[in-house]
């Protein structure tokens, strides 16, 4: 039974339509994700996404802030579970790329350019609160300075990192070496510290 078809609750219909979006912005790139093609998607009529969502930009917003949620505590999943000793800063690294490669450094970067100032905030919000609870009892980190380039390189990365390692000669998973080799720096220099 289609979407179109069955009734489903406010929190239900929300929740399918930023699924729906965020396959869009994943297949198709965030000029995808507009009211009218995420409607489509779902078999739900445009007015019906106006209702939950306001405008195309709300929908958008909405998205980031449900991807920067799902992400910042998988990444603190992955932290305390490097520093419990059962992981590894790589497995951090790695979950920050992805995010920001399947489609969250498209979406912002778009967001942006197309004139939302507050376009990050779900994002800028998501990553201050995690950071915030992974400096609770580790106020000798750089926790957050440690953020700021992991995050910087990640987005770098999503929108121009493969292209300027090839222009470069140089492998496409460079720059999340170089994330790894950086974060993991910065930790042995405190443990020595």
């Amino acid at each position: 039974m289609s979407l179109a078809k069955r009734r489903l609750s406010p929190e239900a219909s929300r929740s399918a339509a930023l699924q729906a979006a965020r396959d869009l912005l994943i297949e198709a790139g965030p000029q995808a994700v507009t009211l009218k093609a995420v409607a489509t998607r779902m078999g739900r009529t445009h007015a019906n996404l106006l209702h939950h969502f306001g405008s195309a930009a709300g929908l958008q917003q909405a998205l980031m802030t449900t991807m920067a949620e799902r992400i910042t505590e998988q990444i603190e999943a992955a932290v305390l579970k490097a520093r419990s000793g059962d992981g590894d800063q790589r497995t951090v690294v790695d979950m920050t790329f992805d995010a920001f490669e399947r489609g969250g450094g498209a979406l912002a970067s778009w967001m942006i350019l197309s004139g939302n100032d507050n376009a990050l905030d779900p994002v800028l919000g998501a990553i201050h609160r995690l950071v915030d609870r992974l400096g609770e009892g580790h106020e000798d980190t750089d926790v957050h300075k440690e953020t700021l380039n992991l995050v910087l390189l990640a987005l770098g990365h999503a929108l121009l990192g493969e292209q300027m390692a090839a222009a470069l000669g140089l492998p496409p998973e460079t720059a999340r070496e170089m994330a790894h080799q950086q974060l993991s720096a910065s930790i042995a220099q405190r443990g020595r510290g």
